[in-house]
C-alpha cells in the first residue's frame, strides 16, 4: 500500500427526508440505501463504501432523526447514536427548502464539539439564493462546524467539493474492505430493502409506516442463472392487507414487477419473485417480530 493512503468512517445524519439515502447512493455510485418521500424510510445503519484513487471511505447511513413513538422508533434512534460512535467525522444533511430547523441546530450544537462535522445543504437547486444565504448565515454562527457545502443529492450536483471536505477528515490507513465492494449488507438484506422501497412508493399515503419485509427463500439455482425469492410483506392491520394486495391483486403485482427489475440488476441474473402479505398486529412494538425482520433489538435492551 502506497504511503498516504487514507481510510476511515463517515456517518451521514440528518432529519427525516433531508436526503441522506439519496446522498449515500450518489456518493457511492450504487444503490445501497432505499429512497422514499416517506420519513423514517431507513431503519438500519447501512454501510456504503467509496473506493477512490488513494482512499477508501466507508459511509454509515443512519435513520432520520425523529421523536420515537414505538419500539421500532427507539431502535432507529439507537442506530443514529451508534452510527456517531467511533467515526472519523460526520456529514449532516439539511433540507435547504425547509431551512435550519430547531432539531438541526440542537444536533449541530451538541455534536460539533465531539467530532468533525460537515454540513451538506441539500436541494440547493430548489430554493432562492436569498433562502440559501439565510440558512448559510445561521450555520456560520455554529461553533466548531468544519464546513458547509450546498449540494443537490438528487441531481448529483457539487458532490466533489463535499467529498473533498470529507476526505480531509480521514486518517492514513489501509482499506478495510475489498476494492470491488460497495456495501457490507448481504444480498438477502438488500432484497428486503428493495421490496420495501417499492411498496412504500406504490402505496403512497394509503398505508402508514408499518411495513416490513421478511425473506422466506433466497436461492440461486445450480443449473440455471435464476434466483428464486419468496418474501412476506408484513403490515400491522387487516385493513392494510387489502390495500397492499389491491383490487384483483394489482397493487401487489406492481410491487413485485418494480422490485424484480431492481433485484435482477443487483443480482445479475433472472429473478422469480413471489410476494405474500401477512398481518402482524402492532409488530413495531413486538421484539420477537422485529428480530425476525432483522432488527438488532439487543441494542434497545441496553436502556
Amino acid at each position: 500500500m502506497e504511503n498516504g493512503f487514507k481510510s476511515g468512517f463517515i456517518c451521514i445524519a440528518g432529519l427525516a427526508n433531508a436526503g441522506k439515502s439519496t446522498l449515500t447512493n450518489a456518493l457511492v455510485g450504487e444503490k445501497v440505501s432505499i429512497v422514499s418521500w416517506r420519513p423514517q424510510t431507513t431503519r438500519n445503519k447501512l454501510l456504503g463504501i467509496i473506493n477512490g484513487e488513494g482512499f477508501q471511505m466507508v459511509l454509515i447511513d443512519t435513520p432520520g432523526i425523529h421523536q420515537a413513538r414505538n419500539r421500532l422508533g427507539s431502535y432507529m434512534m439507537k442506530a443514529v447514536e451508534s452510527g456517531l460512535k467511533d467515526v472519523d467525522g460526520a456529514v449532516y444533511v439539511i433540507d435547504a427548502a425547509k431551512g435550519l430547523q430547531k432539531e438541526d441546530y440542537d444536533f449541530l450544537q451538541k455534536n460539533c464539539k465531539k467530532l468533525p462535522v460537515v454540513v451538506a445543504l441539500n436541494k440547493q437547486d430548489a430554493v432562492t439564493k436569498e433562502t440559501l444565504f439565510a440558512v448559510l448565515d445561521k450555520l456560520n454562527g455554529i461553533e466548531g462546524l468544519k464546513a458547509v457545502v450546498p449540494i443537490s443529492a438528487k441531481k448529483a450536483e457539487n458532490l466533489q467539493p463535499l467529498l473533498d471536505e470529507l476526505l480531509a477528515l480521514l486518517p492514513e490507513g489501509f482499506p478495510m474492505y475489498p476494492q470491488d465492494e460497495y456495501t457490507e449488507s448481504s444480498m438477502r438484506f438488500m432484497a428486503t430493502e428493495i421490496i420495501r422501497e417499492k411498496a412504500l412508493y406504490l402505496l403512497d399515503k394509503e398505508v402508514p409506516y408499518g411495513i416490513g419485509v421478511f425473506i422466506n427463500k433466497f436461492e440461486e439455482r445450480e443449473d440455471k442463472p435464476i434466483c428464486d425469492i419468496d418474501a412476506d410483506i408484513i403490515c400491522e392491520k387487516r385493513s392494510h392487507k387489502a390495500i397492499v394486495i389491491g383490487k384483483n391483486g394489482e397493487t401487489l403485482k406492481k410491487i413485485a414487477v418494480a422490485a424484480r427489475k431492481d433485484l435482477e440488476e443487483m443480482i445479475g441474473e433472472q429473478v422469480f419473485l413471489t410476494l405474500y402479505v401477512r398481518v402482524k398486529d402492532e409488530w413495531r412494538d413486538d421484539d420477537r417480530v422485529m428480530k425476525e425482520l432483522g432488527y438488532n433489538i439487543k441494542d434497545l435492551k441496553q436502556d
